[in-house]
């Protein structure tokens, strides 16, 4: 069995450059790697392309790297909760693409499967679809939508072998199941890293062969994004 496990962050994000494409797992702050992100801005590396579903908030998740003006492009489906995000796009200092959810999600999985492109109805007629090829299939109409090429591939799980098996929990099996595999390098932070043989088998939801590197994570946060109460009655 391939031993994946490396020492900490900083063995994992060994290789990170200036100009990477990077895929970042999560939605809104739930299951987003944070001590990747966090090692990401401690090493200044700049000019990058982020896809992501959104960029967190002002002063967490991506929202740091975009404080540090360490993002390029972000390629995204939501520019959510994030003034900064908001405020670099309109004004030019960011370049933005956004893409239709599904097809962000689709663009993921086709490239973890090894699948060069796709056709999808979301987006045709539309400016989604400029300078894109379109083709009709039984009477609709469909864009072809190239699968991501990214460097690497930074998840967040709950539960982890030293193999690079993987168990979501919750919500936050977003994103990250689809990114796994589909960038040169993937690597896993989890809140429990375990032995090899202790994961049950039937409750694995990406095998190892998908993750080159995993590590234990630290000190998360999880931060709700949105918090709303009801009201003592």
């Amino acid at each position: 069995m391939i031993n994946k496990e490396v020492k900490n962050v900083q063995e994992a994000l060994a290789g990170v450059k200036d100009g990477m494409t990077l895929m970042l797992g999560g939605f809104g702050l739930c299951g987003i790697p944070e001590n990747a992100i966090a090692e990401l801005v401690r090493l200044g590396v700049k000019d990058l392309t982020c896809i992501s579903n959104n960029a967190g908030v002002d002063d967490f998740g991506l929202g740091l790297l975009l404080q540090n003006r360490q993002i390029k492009k972000m390629i995204s489906s939501y520019v959510g909760e994030n003034d900064e995000f908001e405020r670099q796009m309109l004004s030019g200092e960011l370049e933005v693409e956004l893409t239709p959810q599904g097809t962000l999600a689709e663009k993921c999985r086709a490239a973890q499967a090894g699948f060069p492109a796709f056709y999808t109805p979301a987006g045709y007629g539309t400016e989604v679809a400029e300078g894109k090829e379109t083709r009709e299939f039984n009477g609709k109409m469909y864009v072809l939508e190239p699968a991501f090429k990214a460097e690497y591939a930074f998840v967040k799980a709950w539960k982890g072998d030293a193999a690079g098996n993987l168990i979501f929990k919750g919500t936050s099996r977003n994103f990250n199941p689809n990114m796994c595999g589909a960038a040169t390098i993937t690597v896993a932070e989890v809140e429990e890293l375990v032995p090899v043989g202790e994961l049950d088998p039937n409750q694995i939801h990406i095998p190892g062969i998908f993750v080159q590197r995993i590590f234990q994570g630290e000190k998360y946060e999880k931060r709700i994004e949105q918090r709303t109460v009801r009201s003592r009655s």
